[in-house]
Protein backbone atom coordinates (compact mmCIF):
# COMPACT_ATOMS: atom_id res chain seq x y z
CA UNK A 1 0.00 0.00 0.00
CA UNK A 2 2.86 2.30 0.90
CA UNK A 3 4.49 1.24 -2.56
CA UNK A 4 1.29 2.33 -4.00
CA UNK A 5 1.01 5.59 -2.48
CA UNK A 6 4.83 6.07 -3.33
CA UNK A 7 4.66 6.13 -7.20
CA UNK A 8 0.89 7.27 -7.69
CA UNK A 9 0.10 9.47 -5.04
CA UNK A 10 -0.99 12.52 -7.22
CA UNK A 11 -3.43 9.94 -8.85
CA UNK A 12 -4.69 8.55 -5.33
CA UNK A 13 -4.89 12.37 -4.50
CA UNK A 14 -7.03 13.07 -7.56
CA UNK A 15 -9.08 9.95 -7.12
CA UNK A 16 -10.01 11.02 -3.15
CA UNK A 17 -10.65 14.16 -4.64
CA UNK A 18 -13.26 12.69 -7.17
CA UNK A 19 -14.29 10.72 -4.75
CA UNK A 20 -15.24 14.11 -2.52
CA UNK A 21 -16.57 15.66 -5.87
CA UNK A 22 -18.89 12.40 -6.59
CA UNK A 23 -20.19 12.29 -2.92
CA UNK A 24 -21.45 16.04 -2.81
CA UNK A 25 -22.66 15.78 -6.32
CA UNK A 26 -24.77 12.65 -5.32
CA UNK A 27 -26.08 14.24 -2.00
CA UNK A 28 -25.94 17.89 -1.74
CA UNK A 29 -26.91 19.30 -5.04
CA UNK A 30 -30.16 20.49 -5.75
CA UNK A 31 -30.54 20.79 -9.82
CA UNK A 32 -31.55 24.42 -9.66
CA UNK A 33 -28.31 25.40 -7.82
CA UNK A 34 -26.57 25.01 -12.00
CA UNK A 35 -23.41 26.92 -10.93
CA UNK A 36 -22.49 24.34 -8.33
CA UNK A 37 -23.51 21.94 -10.51
CA UNK A 38 -20.85 22.66 -13.28
CA UNK A 39 -18.60 23.59 -11.18
CA UNK A 40 -18.32 19.97 -10.14
CA UNK A 41 -18.96 18.77 -13.75
CA UNK A 42 -15.49 20.47 -14.60
CA UNK A 43 -13.67 19.36 -11.66
CA UNK A 44 -14.49 15.81 -12.28
CA UNK A 45 -14.03 15.99 -16.00
CA UNK A 46 -10.63 17.00 -15.03
CA UNK A 47 -9.54 14.46 -12.75
CA UNK A 48 -10.99 11.68 -15.30
CA UNK A 49 -8.84 13.51 -17.93
CA UNK A 50 -5.78 13.85 -15.37
CA UNK A 51 -6.29 10.33 -14.72
CA UNK A 52 -5.86 8.68 -17.66
CA UNK A 53 -3.35 10.63 -19.14
CA UNK A 54 -1.08 9.67 -16.18
CA UNK A 55 -2.11 6.10 -16.08
CA UNK A 56 -2.39 5.31 -19.38
CA UNK A 57 -1.14 2.15 -19.03
CA UNK A 58 -2.26 0.90 -15.46
CA UNK A 59 -5.98 -0.13 -16.38
CA UNK A 60 -6.34 -1.81 -12.54
CA UNK A 61 -5.97 1.90 -11.15
CA UNK A 62 -8.46 3.52 -13.91
CA UNK A 63 -10.83 0.51 -13.39
CA UNK A 64 -10.45 0.96 -9.57
CA UNK A 65 -10.92 4.82 -9.49
CA UNK A 66 -14.26 3.88 -12.17
CA UNK A 67 -15.69 1.77 -9.82
CA UNK A 68 -14.95 4.10 -6.15
CA UNK A 69 -16.75 6.93 -8.11
CA UNK A 70 -20.00 4.88 -8.74
CA UNK A 71 -19.65 3.20 -5.40
CA UNK A 72 -20.24 6.54 -4.04
CA UNK A 73 -23.73 6.76 -5.25
CA UNK A 74 -24.76 3.47 -4.18
CA UNK A 75 -26.87 5.09 -1.34
CA UNK A 76 -28.29 8.21 -3.63
CA UNK A 77 -31.95 8.91 -4.54
CA UNK A 78 -30.93 10.31 -8.04
CA UNK A 79 -30.95 14.52 -7.99
CA UNK A 80 -31.17 15.14 -11.72
CA UNK A 81 -33.97 12.44 -13.02
CA UNK A 82 -37.16 11.79 -11.94
CA UNK A 83 -37.85 8.85 -14.34
CA UNK A 84 -36.62 6.39 -12.00
CA UNK A 85 -39.92 6.42 -9.94
CA UNK A 86 -41.17 5.43 -13.02
CA UNK A 87 -38.91 2.00 -13.29
CA UNK A 88 -40.03 1.40 -9.65
CA UNK A 89 -43.93 1.46 -10.35
CA UNK A 90 -43.70 -1.04 -13.36
CA UNK A 91 -41.33 -3.44 -11.67
CA UNK A 92 -44.26 -3.24 -8.78
CA UNK A 93 -46.83 -3.83 -11.29
CA UNK A 94 -45.00 -6.53 -12.54
CA UNK A 95 -44.20 -8.25 -9.43
CA UNK A 96 -48.24 -8.29 -8.49
CA UNK A 97 -49.17 -9.44 -11.65
CA UNK A 98 -50.14 -7.10 -13.98
CA UNK A 99 -49.05 -5.51 -17.36
CA UNK A 100 -47.65 -2.35 -16.79
CA UNK A 101 -48.04 -1.64 -20.57
CA UNK A 102 -51.77 -1.49 -20.18
CA UNK A 103 -52.60 1.49 -17.71
CA UNK A 104 -52.35 4.82 -16.50
CA UNK A 105 -50.89 5.49 -13.06
CA UNK A 106 -52.96 8.52 -12.77
CA UNK A 107 -55.54 6.58 -13.52
CA UNK A 108 -54.68 4.41 -10.41
CA UNK A 109 -53.94 6.67 -8.33
CA UNK A 110 -57.43 8.57 -8.93
CA UNK A 111 -59.20 5.64 -8.39
CA UNK A 112 -57.23 4.86 -5.26
CA UNK A 113 -56.36 1.43 -6.57
CA UNK A 114 -53.26 1.10 -7.55
CA UNK A 115 -52.10 -2.51 -6.77
CA UNK A 116 -48.81 -1.75 -5.73
CA UNK A 117 -46.90 -0.24 -2.58
CA UNK A 118 -45.99 3.61 -2.15
CA UNK A 119 -47.99 3.98 -5.13
CA UNK A 120 -48.93 7.83 -4.58
CA UNK A 121 -45.41 8.65 -3.47
CA UNK A 122 -44.23 6.71 -6.70
CA UNK A 123 -47.05 9.04 -8.39
CA UNK A 124 -45.50 12.02 -6.91
CA UNK A 125 -42.24 11.49 -7.67
CA UNK A 126 -42.51 10.74 -11.43
CA UNK A 127 -44.85 13.39 -12.17
CA UNK A 128 -48.04 14.42 -13.68
CA UNK A 129 -46.32 14.19 -17.43
CA UNK A 130 -44.97 10.72 -16.83
CA UNK A 131 -47.96 8.97 -15.00
CA UNK A 132 -50.66 10.42 -17.48
CA UNK A 133 -48.61 8.45 -20.28
CA UNK A 134 -48.31 4.46 -20.97
CA UNK A 135 -44.54 3.10 -20.07
CA UNK A 136 -42.59 3.15 -23.07
CA UNK A 137 -40.03 0.31 -21.32
CA UNK A 138 -39.25 -2.59 -23.51
CA UNK A 139 -39.04 -6.08 -21.87
CA UNK A 140 -35.51 -6.56 -20.63
CA UNK A 141 -35.49 -3.08 -18.78
CA UNK A 142 -38.83 -3.78 -17.81
CA UNK A 143 -37.28 -7.36 -16.36
CA UNK A 144 -34.30 -5.17 -14.48
CA UNK A 145 -36.94 -3.49 -12.99
CA UNK A 146 -38.79 -6.58 -11.60
CA UNK A 147 -35.96 -7.40 -10.30
CA UNK A 148 -35.73 -4.24 -7.95
CA UNK A 149 -39.51 -4.99 -7.06
CA UNK A 150 -38.29 -8.53 -6.02
CA UNK A 151 -35.72 -7.44 -3.57
CA UNK A 152 -37.41 -4.00 -2.48
CA UNK A 153 -41.08 -4.27 -3.01
CA UNK A 154 -42.19 -1.79 -0.16
CA UNK A 155 -38.81 0.68 0.10
CA UNK A 156 -38.29 3.48 -2.90
CA UNK A 157 -34.42 3.35 -1.76
CA UNK A 158 -34.01 0.08 -1.63
CA UNK A 159 -35.53 -0.45 -5.04
CA UNK A 160 -32.91 2.53 -6.36
CA UNK A 161 -30.00 0.63 -4.52
CA UNK A 162 -30.78 -2.82 -6.36
CA UNK A 163 -31.28 -1.00 -9.91
CA UNK A 164 -28.01 1.19 -9.50
CA UNK A 165 -26.19 -2.29 -8.38
CA UNK A 166 -27.61 -3.68 -11.90
CA UNK A 167 -25.99 -0.98 -13.72
CA UNK A 168 -22.97 -0.84 -12.18
CA UNK A 169 -22.43 -4.61 -13.14
CA UNK A 170 -23.59 -3.67 -16.65
CA UNK A 171 -20.86 -1.24 -16.56
CA UNK A 172 -18.63 -3.74 -15.71
CA UNK A 173 -19.64 -5.64 -18.27
CA UNK A 174 -19.10 -2.67 -20.96
CA UNK A 175 -15.35 -2.50 -19.42
CA UNK A 176 -14.48 -6.26 -20.18
CA UNK A 177 -16.08 -6.52 -23.49
CA UNK A 178 -14.83 -2.80 -24.73
CA UNK A 179 -11.70 -3.84 -23.36
CA UNK A 180 -11.70 -7.42 -25.56
CA UNK A 181 -12.74 -5.56 -28.57
CA UNK A 182 -10.21 -3.00 -28.54
CA UNK A 183 -7.18 -5.63 -27.58
CA UNK A 184 -9.14 -7.62 -30.81
CA UNK A 185 -8.96 -4.44 -33.23
CA UNK A 186 -5.46 -3.65 -31.80
CA UNK A 187 -6.18 -0.05 -30.66
CA UNK A 188 -4.81 1.21 -27.21
CA UNK A 189 -6.86 -0.33 -24.35
CA UNK A 190 -7.11 2.66 -22.35
CA UNK A 191 -9.73 4.21 -24.89
CA UNK A 192 -12.37 2.08 -22.78
CA UNK A 193 -11.71 4.40 -19.85
CA UNK A 194 -13.14 7.39 -22.18
CA UNK A 195 -16.44 5.60 -21.17
CA UNK A 196 -15.86 4.05 -17.85
CA UNK A 197 -14.23 7.13 -16.64
CA UNK A 198 -16.34 9.60 -18.01
CA UNK A 199 -18.51 11.88 -15.40
CA UNK A 200 -21.50 12.40 -17.65
CA UNK A 201 -21.46 8.09 -17.98
CA UNK A 202 -21.01 8.18 -14.27
CA UNK A 203 -23.51 10.78 -12.99
CA UNK A 204 -26.42 10.33 -15.25
CA UNK A 205 -26.19 6.31 -15.55
CA UNK A 206 -25.00 5.15 -12.16
CA UNK A 207 -26.04 8.42 -10.69
CA UNK A 208 -29.69 8.71 -12.40
CA UNK A 209 -30.46 5.19 -12.81
CA UNK A 210 -31.13 5.48 -16.34
CA UNK A 211 -30.52 1.85 -17.86
CA UNK A 212 -28.60 3.32 -21.07
CA UNK A 213 -25.71 1.28 -19.28
CA UNK A 214 -27.64 -1.93 -19.98
CA UNK A 215 -28.12 -0.89 -23.65
CA UNK A 216 -24.36 -0.02 -24.13
CA UNK A 217 -23.30 -3.28 -22.41
CA UNK A 218 -25.14 -5.39 -24.76
CA UNK A 219 -23.98 -3.24 -27.95
CA UNK A 220 -20.72 -4.01 -26.82
CA UNK A 221 -20.46 -7.59 -26.54
CA UNK A 222 -22.61 -8.14 -29.61
CA UNK A 223 -19.56 -5.91 -31.79
CA UNK A 224 -17.33 -7.84 -30.05
CA UNK A 225 -18.83 -11.40 -30.76
CA UNK A 226 -19.41 -9.93 -34.26
CA UNK A 227 -16.11 -8.99 -34.86
CA UNK A 228 -14.93 -12.79 -33.65
CA UNK A 229 -17.57 -14.48 -36.23
CA UNK A 230 -20.30 -15.68 -33.47
CA UNK A 231 -22.96 -13.87 -35.66
CA UNK A 232 -25.95 -15.87 -34.12
CA UNK A 233 -25.13 -14.88 -30.55
CA UNK A 234 -24.19 -11.26 -31.89
CA UNK A 235 -27.52 -11.30 -33.62
CA UNK A 236 -29.11 -12.40 -29.85
CA UNK A 237 -26.97 -10.02 -27.78
CA UNK A 238 -28.01 -7.28 -30.38
CA UNK A 239 -31.83 -7.85 -29.90
CA UNK A 240 -31.49 -7.86 -26.17
CA UNK A 241 -30.41 -4.30 -26.35
CA UNK A 242 -33.25 -3.41 -28.55
CA UNK A 243 -35.62 -4.75 -25.59
CA UNK A 244 -33.92 -2.11 -23.45
CA UNK A 245 -34.35 0.41 -25.60
CA UNK A 246 -35.42 0.47 -29.01
CA UNK A 247 -33.11 2.55 -30.52
CA UNK A 248 -30.82 -0.19 -31.78
CA UNK A 249 -33.05 -0.98 -34.52
CA UNK A 250 -31.23 1.94 -36.12
CA UNK A 251 -28.39 0.17 -36.49
CA UNK A 252 -29.49 -2.65 -38.58
CA UNK A 253 -29.01 -1.49 -42.12
CA UNK A 254 -25.56 -0.97 -41.29
CA UNK A 255 -24.62 -4.37 -41.17
CA UNK A 256 -25.24 -4.98 -44.99
CA UNK A 257 -21.97 -4.83 -46.26
CA UNK A 258 -20.17 -6.43 -42.89
CA UNK A 259 -21.79 -9.93 -44.38
CA UNK A 260 -22.81 -9.30 -47.92
CA UNK A 261 -19.06 -7.76 -48.73
CA UNK A 262 -16.88 -8.40 -45.72
CA UNK A 263 -13.45 -7.82 -46.50
CA UNK A 264 -14.00 -8.13 -50.04
CA UNK A 265 -12.85 -5.10 -52.06
CA UNK A 266 -15.74 -4.98 -54.42
CA UNK A 267 -19.01 -6.64 -54.80
CA UNK A 268 -19.53 -9.73 -56.87
CA UNK A 269 -21.82 -12.50 -56.99
CA UNK A 270 -19.89 -15.04 -55.05
CA UNK A 271 -19.98 -12.45 -52.08
CA UNK A 272 -23.70 -12.35 -52.30
CA UNK A 273 -24.66 -16.06 -52.33
CA UNK A 274 -22.41 -16.45 -49.30
CA UNK A 275 -23.28 -13.26 -47.12
CA UNK A 276 -26.66 -12.73 -48.11
CA UNK A 277 -27.71 -15.85 -46.07
CA UNK A 278 -26.11 -14.50 -43.22
CA UNK A 279 -27.71 -11.11 -43.02
CA UNK A 280 -31.06 -12.59 -43.50
CA UNK A 281 -30.34 -15.27 -40.55
CA UNK A 282 -28.85 -11.95 -38.53
CA UNK A 283 -31.71 -9.77 -39.16
CA UNK A 284 -34.21 -13.46 -38.56
CA UNK A 285 -32.66 -13.79 -35.14
CA UNK A 286 -32.96 -10.10 -34.09
CA UNK A 287 -36.33 -10.13 -34.99
CA UNK A 288 -37.05 -13.16 -33.65
CA UNK A 289 -35.74 -12.41 -29.98
CA UNK A 290 -37.31 -8.82 -29.72
CA UNK A 291 -40.68 -10.46 -30.72
CA UNK A 292 -40.26 -13.29 -27.86
CA UNK A 293 -39.13 -10.81 -25.27
CA UNK A 294 -42.34 -9.01 -26.09
CA UNK A 295 -44.55 -11.69 -26.87
CA UNK A 296 -45.74 -12.18 -22.95
CA UNK A 297 -47.18 -8.35 -23.23
CA UNK A 298 -48.29 -8.56 -26.60
CA UNK A 299 -52.41 -7.70 -27.50
CA UNK A 300 -54.37 -4.92 -29.14
CA UNK A 301 -54.04 -2.91 -26.37
CA UNK A 302 -50.45 -2.72 -26.10
CA UNK A 303 -49.92 -2.12 -29.39
CA UNK A 304 -52.22 0.74 -29.35
CA UNK A 305 -50.69 2.25 -26.09
CA UNK A 306 -47.19 1.41 -26.78
CA UNK A 307 -47.34 3.02 -30.80
CA UNK A 308 -48.94 6.31 -28.90
CA UNK A 309 -46.47 6.69 -26.33
CA UNK A 310 -43.27 6.55 -29.12
CA UNK A 311 -45.32 8.75 -31.22
CA UNK A 312 -44.76 11.59 -28.84
CA UNK A 313 -41.37 11.63 -28.53
CA UNK A 314 -41.60 12.75 -32.32
CA UNK A 315 -44.61 15.14 -32.50
CA UNK A 316 -45.43 16.33 -28.50
CA UNK A 317 -42.14 16.91 -26.88
CA UNK A 318 -39.24 18.56 -27.51
CA UNK A 319 -35.72 19.38 -25.35
CA UNK A 320 -32.38 20.05 -26.07
CA UNK A 321 -32.85 19.81 -30.25
CA UNK A 322 -30.35 21.19 -32.32
CA UNK A 323 -31.68 20.88 -36.23
CA UNK A 324 -35.49 20.97 -35.02
CA UNK A 325 -34.73 24.00 -32.94
CA UNK A 326 -33.44 26.18 -35.86
CA UNK A 327 -36.27 24.73 -37.82
CA UNK A 328 -38.97 25.78 -35.18
CA UNK A 329 -37.57 29.26 -34.85
CA UNK A 330 -38.00 29.68 -38.95
CA UNK A 331 -41.70 27.91 -38.56
CA UNK A 332 -42.62 30.16 -36.20
CA UNK A 333 -41.50 33.39 -38.63
CA UNK A 334 -43.30 31.81 -41.73
CA UNK A 335 -46.77 30.13 -40.06
CA UNK A 336 -46.73 31.78 -36.90
CA UNK A 337 -47.05 28.59 -35.13
CA UNK A 338 -45.01 25.36 -33.58
CA UNK A 339 -44.42 22.98 -36.33
CA UNK A 340 -43.61 19.84 -34.16
CA UNK A 341 -46.52 17.66 -35.66
CA UNK A 342 -45.07 18.23 -39.09
CA UNK A 343 -41.79 18.06 -38.44
CA UNK A 344 -42.03 15.32 -36.21
CA UNK A 345 -43.10 13.20 -38.98
CA UNK A 346 -40.82 14.27 -41.56
CA UNK A 347 -37.49 14.90 -39.43
CA UNK A 348 -37.12 11.09 -39.01
CA UNK A 349 -37.60 10.37 -42.73
CA UNK A 350 -34.86 12.11 -43.45
CA UNK A 351 -32.66 10.19 -40.69
CA UNK A 352 -33.54 7.29 -41.82
CA UNK A 353 -32.26 8.20 -45.77
CA UNK A 354 -29.19 9.55 -44.25
CA UNK A 355 -28.60 6.52 -42.05
CA UNK A 356 -29.37 4.45 -45.85
CA UNK A 357 -26.90 6.39 -47.30
CA UNK A 358 -24.14 5.76 -44.86
CA UNK A 359 -25.31 1.80 -45.48
CA UNK A 360 -25.06 1.98 -48.83
CA UNK A 361 -22.78 4.89 -49.98
CA UNK A 362 -20.58 4.37 -47.38
CA UNK A 363 -17.61 1.57 -46.74
CA UNK A 364 -18.61 -0.37 -44.11
CA UNK A 365 -17.40 -3.81 -44.31
CA UNK A 366 -15.11 -4.51 -41.86
CA UNK A 367 -15.48 -3.64 -37.65
CA UNK A 368 -13.94 -0.77 -37.14
CA UNK A 369 -16.10 1.00 -40.51
CA UNK A 370 -18.96 -0.65 -38.85
CA UNK A 371 -18.93 1.44 -35.40
CA UNK A 372 -18.04 4.08 -37.07
CA UNK A 373 -20.82 4.13 -39.56
CA UNK A 374 -23.01 3.12 -36.54
CA UNK A 375 -21.80 6.52 -34.70
CA UNK A 376 -22.59 8.49 -37.65
CA UNK A 377 -25.57 7.04 -38.49
CA UNK A 378 -27.11 7.73 -34.52
CA UNK A 379 -25.90 11.17 -34.19
CA UNK A 380 -26.91 12.01 -37.70
CA UNK A 381 -30.40 10.87 -35.91
CA UNK A 382 -30.36 12.75 -32.26
CA UNK A 383 -29.08 15.75 -34.26
CA UNK A 384 -32.69 15.73 -35.97
CA UNK A 385 -34.48 15.01 -33.11
CA UNK A 386 -36.82 17.23 -31.60
CA UNK A 387 -35.84 15.65 -28.07
CA UNK A 388 -32.46 14.57 -26.72
CA UNK A 389 -31.96 13.88 -22.76
CA UNK A 390 -28.69 14.13 -21.58
CA UNK A 391 -28.71 10.31 -21.35
CA UNK A 392 -29.04 9.37 -24.83
CA UNK A 393 -25.70 10.45 -25.69
CA UNK A 394 -24.04 7.43 -23.94
CA UNK A 395 -24.16 5.46 -27.05
CA UNK A 396 -22.46 8.03 -28.97
CA UNK A 397 -20.00 7.88 -26.74
CA UNK A 398 -19.49 3.99 -26.34
CA UNK A 399 -19.13 3.61 -29.86
CA UNK A 400 -16.67 6.62 -30.02
CA UNK A 401 -14.02 4.76 -27.92
CA UNK A 402 -13.30 2.34 -31.40
CA UNK A 403 -13.27 5.38 -33.71
CA UNK A 404 -10.97 8.00 -34.73
CA UNK A 405 -13.96 10.54 -33.87
CA UNK A 406 -13.74 12.66 -30.78
CA UNK A 407 -16.62 14.75 -31.10
CA UNK A 408 -18.59 12.86 -29.01
CA UNK A 409 -16.56 12.75 -26.00
CA UNK A 410 -17.23 17.09 -26.58
CA UNK A 411 -20.88 16.30 -26.53
CA UNK A 412 -20.75 14.32 -23.11
CA UNK A 413 -19.31 16.97 -21.73
CA UNK A 414 -21.22 20.10 -23.20
CA UNK A 415 -24.40 18.06 -22.14
CA UNK A 416 -24.57 19.83 -18.88
CA UNK A 417 -25.52 23.09 -20.54
CA UNK A 418 -29.54 21.49 -21.15
CA UNK A 419 -29.90 21.55 -17.30
CA UNK A 420 -29.70 25.07 -17.36
CA UNK A 421 -33.51 24.45 -17.76
CA UNK A 422 -33.59 23.37 -14.17
CA UNK A 423 -32.92 26.81 -13.31
CA UNK A 424 -36.49 27.81 -13.49
CA UNK A 425 -39.04 25.85 -11.70
CA UNK A 426 -41.52 25.47 -14.43
CA UNK A 427 -38.66 24.06 -16.47
CA UNK A 428 -37.70 26.38 -18.96
CA UNK A 429 -34.81 25.72 -21.77
CA UNK A 430 -32.40 28.23 -21.96
CA UNK A 431 -31.86 28.31 -26.04
CA UNK A 432 -28.49 30.63 -25.54
CA UNK A 433 -26.83 27.56 -23.52
CA UNK A 434 -28.80 24.53 -26.12
CA UNK A 435 -26.84 26.61 -29.00
CA UNK A 436 -23.31 26.80 -26.93
CA UNK A 437 -23.86 22.90 -26.59
CA UNK A 438 -24.19 22.56 -30.17
CA UNK A 439 -21.43 24.81 -31.38
CA UNK A 440 -19.13 22.75 -29.59
CA UNK A 441 -19.93 19.67 -30.83
CA UNK A 442 -20.79 20.54 -34.34
CA UNK A 443 -17.34 22.85 -34.12
CA UNK A 444 -15.43 19.63 -33.63
CA UNK A 445 -17.42 17.13 -35.60
CA UNK A 446 -16.94 19.69 -38.80
CA UNK A 447 -13.04 19.63 -37.62
CA UNK A 448 -12.55 15.98 -37.97
CA UNK A 449 -14.48 15.44 -41.14
CA UNK A 450 -12.58 17.84 -42.39
CA UNK A 451 -9.07 16.50 -41.31
CA UNK A 452 -10.41 12.93 -42.59
CA UNK A 453 -11.25 14.73 -46.05
CA UNK A 454 -8.13 16.25 -46.05
CA UNK A 455 -6.03 12.94 -44.70
CA UNK A 456 -8.19 9.77 -45.81
CA UNK A 457 -5.84 7.98 -44.10
CA UNK A 458 -7.15 9.11 -40.78
CA UNK A 459 -10.32 7.28 -41.37
CA UNK A 460 -8.09 4.02 -41.22
CA UNK A 461 -8.04 2.48 -37.56
CA UNK A 462 -4.36 2.89 -36.23
CA UNK A 463 -2.90 1.97 -32.69
CA UNK A 464 -2.61 5.62 -31.82
CA UNK A 465 -4.28 7.29 -29.40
Amino acid sequence: MLQQWKYHRFSLLLILIGILFYWSFAYQLIRTDFTKMISLWVGVFIISYKLIQLNPNNWKLLATAGLLFRVVFILAIPNLSQDFYRFIWDGRMLLEGFNPYLSLPEVLVAQGNAPIAQAQELYNGMGELNGSHYTNYPPVSQFCYFIAALFASKSIWGSAIILRLLIILADIGTFFFGKKLLQSLHLPEKRIFWYILNPFIIIELTGNLHFEAVMVFFIIWSLYLLHKGYWYWAAIILALSVSVKLIPLLFLPVFFQKFVLGEQKSFNKLSLISGLPKLIGFYSIVITVVFLTFAPFLSGEFLANFSKTISLWFQNFEFNASIYFIIRWIGYRIVGWNVIETAGKILPLVAIIILLAITFIRTNRNTPQLITAMLLGICSYYFLSTTVHPWYIAVPLSLCVFTNYRFAIVWSFAIIFSYTAYIHPDFKENLWMVGLEYFLVFSVLIWEIYQRFKSPKLDVMTSSN
